[in-house]
């Protein structure tokens, strides 16, 4: 009736008279709870003498019988809640709540709503209850005093926040309010199982953390506790209170530090001295930056003195003298504080380095240990970070410039020592030195290149010649100058002459490296364009060469050219010039080799054998996927025509022997089919936006050769080309009907003939392409898959194809070359289709009831682990029945959790020692492995059988099989 017009509030209240003015205090109670529960109803209908009548009704009724007063405060609620609230009322009703109601004696519910009518009044009266002064602060601190209920809490503490953010005036009672909060600290608080309100410890921690860290006015108060409850003996509070400080120092000035500063250094420094905790030392750490980044934002005055001096001096005293220990405990304690401190400014940083780099240096030269070296080089690694940090150097102020002689002989010292750790570390301070801009001088640079391409080529560990090549790859864009002009052209020299006194293993090995180091060092295009050239060159130099170059030189000549292809993605202009260099270039070696096979011609040979041509797919690929729409569309524009109409104008050599025609019949044309992979890495990586010229006729090609060819090789490329370009086709009647077609071809071929084995792989490739895009016909081609797992001849090939359908493929139909892979297909498939497997099991002949199980386990593999978990109940039966037929289902158990394992842990134990027999030494293995993983069940769970599976564990002991015996070993030690 109020909200239709019908009635008025007052209407209400009258026709309720007997009620409210009832004698029992039970029946008040229900009237002023009828009353109420209309006004949170309809509070936006009320007018502002409504309102007011309202409330002075309901700060009377506040006196009344305490049985009443939690309606009364319900209708409060929704008074606070109303626009034509007059000025004065807000202040009206919580003096008369600070005065009249007793709020902590009142239920969990009704004092909510006591928090919600002072969070309304404060988000609307604002300046109103500011006209109260501290007394506003002083009612809040008596109704939230002794609160308990966390979900009050929230609330409390929010309210104080907006006190202290708003300004309200706190007056005297800064320190009750304190006190009212911080009794709290540590928050000390398990959230109860199944807790339907779901506040967990780290919201009150998070919440209470914002109120003690949110004026400098608790300073006084709050930084003795926290020293206080660093010495706790229970690590949550050391953790709580550390990262308590760290929040305050964010607001606090000098002023509010100075006095306990003594006591905080003395606190952090015995936790980094003493703790065994790294989340406490990370903390401490922490704590101290945010101190000395306090101490450095402070302004001085002429007269003040300077904390961040006197503070840093006693760090410096507490620590430096045992920097000279590198081999004692508190060396690395004390480099961390010394670093933590200088990290947090750059006034704090020159205090520190003027101090620590000579002393670092000087101890360097004098031990000679390699091992005490590296702890230094590691130490000094640290504060040339910091200073990496900061970026400019001021030639004035900075320590580092002042001691550049000195660090740079240290550093290269380093890399010319034997012990490779000690290299190791060398390397990496040597790409921080090289990062501080103006640090290195030319000469300098000269003599980096130098020790680069020494580590890099001639170092025996390969650890050190990788750090070398990946720290000439960071400093190469740095100075692409120095690089291009002495590091490429002596790497270019080390390549053409190691290849023509080629004899040795040796040399073979440097050679690679040679090649991998003009890779490593392309991050720049001045450089790109230097080192493809060189790359590219070599390639044609060992197809044109008499003698027949390995395969494995060119897959190493390709994995070069795959790594500047990737280090060429961030940047447009590289990516473009890398493209149009490469792609031609290797196509056009590519089809000359396919046309000299062709004509019985010896040379070139090595190019097309499958791991070359493997090696060069990621490099097409690489190539093509980052290009931008408009240029990959320029690139396709020509590869297309080369392989459907031979047109090779636009390849770097055009003048071959006969005509390039990849997709006509013939024996002859073996070679040139296998290029099919080429063509699948191009057109498989173009973004999804660019058109593919003469798609439909390209389609049909590869159809036909994917059925029909007798290479495994070619028909299988063909496959994965045709499966990528379905993937990305414009859904319609188009892609119904080429892939009518396939379906067409397919099913013929997989009943019999000699390519059966062709139809399946194009099978599965298809279905993949199908099931990652949610494709209606994907079902349909699943349960082609599924029936094949009935037939003894295919049926083992199909059941390895689910590995494929749910696996990461490396080189199409991956999000990486612009696929469309919706997410969760995985689990989607898995919902589809293991029912269909289960069913499929237990209706199959023995001879293929393996196949169902290997099927599943591949499904089960690829799941995500939470999925699976939640599944396994419903197999669990399944896979326990048909545990000893199949080692892969064995595996499957150490993925599952804990609870469900538990509940069925006599059955696997049982299982799993029955299996140590088997015949198998797979299974030995795999059964081995999985009684091993039970051992991470609950110990209340496995006592009952452990006696049992350590004298079961003692056969396989003096298992024939060393493998077997190792897991043994591992397991029954567990046990």
């Amino acid at each position: 009736g109020l909200k239709d017009g019908s009635w008025t509030v007052l209407q209400l209240v009258e026709a309720l008279g007997s009620c409210l003015e009832n004698t029992d205090p039970r029946t008040r109670g229900r009237g002023i709870q009828l009353l109420s529960q209309v006004l949170l109803q309809c509070y936006s209908l009320l007018q502002e003498k409504e309102v007011l009548h309202l409330v002075l009704f309901y700060e009377s009724r506040l006196q009344d019988h305490h049985l009443v007063i939690p309606s009364v405060l319900q209708g409060l609620r929704a008074l606070s809640m109303c626009e034509a609230l007059s000025p004065g009322l807000a202040v009206s009703v919580l003096k008369a709540i600070f005065q009249e109601v007793h709020v902590q004696s009142l239920l969990q519910l009704d004092r909510h709503t006591v928090y919600s009518i002072i969070t309304n009044f404060m988000d609307t009266r604002e300046e109103e209850l500011k006209g109260l002064g501290a007394d506003f602060t002083f009612g809040f601190i008596q109704v939230m005093d002794g609160e308990k209920d966390p979900r009050n809490l929230l609330v409390a503490f929010q309210i104080v926040r907006d006190l202290i953010a708003k300004n309200y005036a706190l007056g005297p009672f800064v320190e009750e309010l304190f006190e009212v909060t911080s009794c709290y600290f540590p928050i000390d608080f398990t959230p109860p199982p199944n807790d339907p309100h779901g506040i967990q410890r780290e919201d009150l921690i998070l919440s209470l953390r914002a109120v003690l860290a949110s004026t400098p006015q608790f300073a006084e108060f709050l930084l003795p506790l926290l020293i206080e409850k660093m010495d706790s003996d229970l690590q949550s509070a050391k953790l709580d209170s550390l990262q308590t400080l760290t929040s305050c120092c964010a607001i606090y000035g000098q002023k509010e530090l100075q006095e306990f500063l003594p006591s905080l250094w003395s606190s952090l420094r015995r936790e980094v001295f003493q703790t065994s905790s790294e989340k406490v030392e990370a903390e401490c750490l922490a704590a101290l930056h945010a101190i000395s980044a306090c101490l450095s934002r402070s302004v001085l005055s002429s007269d003040t003195e300077d904390l961040l001096d006197s503070f840093l001096s006693s760090i410096l005293q507490d620590c430096r003298h045992h920097l000279c220990e590198p081999d004692m405990k508190l060396v690395w304690p004390s480099a961390k504080l010394l670093q933590a401190a200088a990290g947090a400014s750059l006034r704090a940083y020159h205090c520190v380095t003027r101090s620590v780099l000579p002393l670092l240096l000087e101890q360097y030269i004098k031990h000679p240990q390699s091992s005490q070296r590296r702890t230094i080089m590691e130490m000094l690694l640290g504060f040339l970070e910091l200073q990496q940090k900061w970026g400019h150097m001021e030639e004035d102020e900075s320590t580092l410039l002042s001691l550049q002689a000195p660090v740079c002989s240290v550093v290269f010292a380093a890399l010319t020592d034997p012990s490779v750790q000690l290299q190791l570390v060398g390397i990496r301070a040597l790409t921080v030195l090289g990062s501080l801009q103006g640090f290195l001088s030319p000469s300098d640079l000269e003599l980096v290149v130098d020790h680069l391409i020494r580590l890099a080529l001639h170092e025996e560990d390969s650890q050190s010649s990788e750090a070398a090549m990946e720290a000439a790859g960071s400093l190469a864009p740095i100075y692409p100058k120095v690089f291009s002009e002495h590091m490429v052209p002596r790497l270019e020299g080390e390549l053409q002459s190691e290849r023509e006194e080629e004899s040795s293993r040796n040399l073979c090995s440097l050679w690679q490296r040679c090649l991998q180091a003009l890779a490593a060092v392309s991050t720049h295009i001045s450089i790109v364009r230097e080192t493809i050239p060189v790359l590219l060159q070599h390639l044609q130099k060992m197809q044109k060469g008499s003698e027949a170059r390995s395969a494995q030189d060119m897959v190493s000549v390709c994995q070069s050219l795959h790594r500047v292809a990737l280090q060429c993605q961030g940047d447009a202009e590289s990516c473009w010039y890398y493209h149009q260099t490469v792609v031609p270039c290797l196509l056009a070696l590519a089809v000359q080799a396919a046309m000299q096979e062709s004509t019985h011609s010896p040379l070139g040979r090595a190019l097309l054998e499958e791991e070359v041509l493997a090696a060069m797919v990621p490099v097409f690929s690489a190539a093509t996927t980052h290009l931008s729409p408009e240029l990959a569309a320029q690139s396709v524009s020509h590869v297309v025509p080369l392989f459907l109409d031979g047109e090779v104008s636009f390849l770097s050599q055009n003048s071959f022997p006969c005509t390039f025609q990849p997709f006509e019949e013939g024996e002859c044309l073996d070679a040139q089919r296998r290029l099919v992979a080429l063509l699948m890495a191009i057109v498989c990586s173009l973004p999804r936006n660019v058109a593919i010229p003469q798609q439909e006729r390209l389609l049909r090609e590869l159809l036909a050769l994917s059925c029909s060819c007798n290479c495994l090789f070619t028909a299988t490329t063909a496959a994965k080309c045709f499966a990528g370009l379905v993937n990305k086709h414009q859904a319609g009647q188009q892609l119904d009907e080429i892939l009518q077609l396939a379906v067409n071809r397919m099913e013929p071929s997989l009943a019999e003939g000699p390519h059966q084995m062709q139809a399946l792989t194009l099978l599965l490739w298809v279905t993949k392409a199908l099931v990652l895009r949610y494709h209606p016909l994907s079902s349909r081609l699943t349960d082609k898959l599924l029936a094949l797992l009935g037939n003894t001849d295919l049926g083992p090939a199909a059941a390895d194809g689910f590995s494929l359908l749910m696996a990461e493929s490396p080189d199409v139909l991956h999000k990486g070359c612009h696929a469309d892979v919706r997410i969760m297909f995985r689990q989607r498939f898995f919902t589809d289709n293991v029912p269909k497997l289960v069913q499929g099991f237990h209706g199959a002949g023995p001879d293929v009831k393996a196949n169902y199980l290997k099927g599943l386990s591949h499904v089960l593999n690829h799941l995500p682990k939470p999925v699976l978990v939640m599944e396994l109940p419903m197999l669990l039966s399944l896979l326990l029945e048909a545990l000893s037929c199949s080692e892969h289902v064995v595996q499957l158990y150490t993925l599952s959790s804990p609870q469900i394992m538990s509940l069925h842990v006599d059955t696997l134990v049982t299982k799993f020692l029955s299996l140590t027999s088997s015949p198998s030494m797979a299974v030995r293995i795999a059964a081995l492995r999985c009684a091993h993983a039970l051992t991470s069940l609950p110990t209340i769970v496995l006592l009952p059988y452990k006696a049992r599976v350590i004298r079961a564990l003692a056969k396989p002991l003096d298992d024939k099989k060393r493998l077997v015996r190792k897991e043994a070993v591992a397991a029954r030690g567990e046990w």
